[in-house]
């Protein structure tokens, strides 16, 4: 299965989601490093002070070249993806993401963390996962989406 992890920059777990859904041989797509010699996208590489950004300067911001880039290589991947796991906590491009394959009724799954409950992860139709194992033994990708 071709699978799409989507998180946070800030997730500790997400690398080990990846190498673990890699050891049971599926190809994933990791937004940290999206291919051999490809630098992933930062909004520091457009300016350094971004995080001072107000509406408008994000609005210019995501008319840059290397934000069209990034956001090429990510939407590329998520729609060639079979199953996107989304790994809590993460932030709303994440949840975009997890919403698009929702839509395209790719196989989907959520793997919790502690935190505040979310009505709408009902959208995972019971594919929801707190530990890393659970989801290798029983994975969305195994039901019909």
């Amino acid at each position: 299965m071709n699978i799409y992890v989507a998180s946070s920059w800030r997730n500790a777990r997400q690398p080990e989601v990846v190498a673990a859904l890699r050891r049971i041989g599926h190809k994933v797509y990791d937004f940290r490093n999206p291919s051999e010699g490809d630098s992933r996208f930062h909004w520091s590489e457009i300016d350094p002070k971004w995080q001072r950004w107000d509406a408008g300067s994000f609005v210019n911001g995501l008319d840059h070249p290397l934000a069209i880039d990034g956001f090429r290589k990510d939407l590329d991947a998520l729609r060639a993806a079979d199953g996107v796991v989304l790994v809590m906590p993460c932030g709303r491009s994440s949840h975009l993401e997890f919403g698009f394959a929702v839509g395209q009724e790719k196989h989907c799954a959520i793997l919790l963390s502690d935190g505040e409950p979310e009505l709408m992860y009902l959208m995972a139709h019971g594919q929801l996962y707190t530990r890393i194992r659970d989801l290798l033994v029983s994975p969305p990708w195994a039901l019909a989406p």
